[in-house]
């Protein structure tokens, strides 16, 4: 299995967090858009800054190779990860989401999830998430599931 740790957002690690939210094809997984350069650090000094959030860089070896956080959304405590997708299917994902629930013991916990995104429902359902029954659609016509943690 992987040393996965986790820790604290660096400065240094923003351009490789940068890179990884460029992916194209991670993009389309997500039904994310990506930020410029300016946008983005903008959009992590934000989130560094924030007392309610924990941003947490995924390490393997010392290498990073995504991030995850939890912060206050609308009404509920909400989480979110990314992987660089040349680290997918080892179950990165599953370890660090485990790891980070074990630190954030925010209950209920949500996620919110494309629905085509198969993997990443699955990364979910295995670290105890089940799907809600309010989905949620953007205004990109994206159909996004909204997953829960109550324990």
């Amino acid at each position: 299995m992987h040393d996965i740790r986790l820790r604290a957002v660096e400065d240094d690690d923003l351009p490789i967090l940068f890179e990884h939210q460029l992916d194209e094809q991670a993009n389309r997984m997500a039904a994310f858009r990506p930020r410029d350069r300016d946008a983005f650090m903008t959009h992590w000094g934000k989130i560094l800054d924030d007392p309610t959030v924990i941003a947490r860089a995924i390490e393997i070896d010392g290498e990073v190779v995504g991030n995850i956080g939890s912060w206050d959304g609308p009404g509920v405590r909400l989480l979110g990860y990314w992987v660089g997708r040349q680290h997918w299917g080892r179950g990165i994902a599953t370890a660090a989401l485990t790891a980070f629930l074990d630190e954030d013991r925010s209950r209920p916990i949500h996620a919110l999830v494309a629905a085509h995104n198969t993997g990443s429902i699955r990364v979910l359902e295995k670290c105890g998430f089940r799907r809600s029954s309010e989905d949620v659609s953007t205004g990109d016509d994206v159909e996004e599931l909204l997953f829960r943690r109550d324990a």
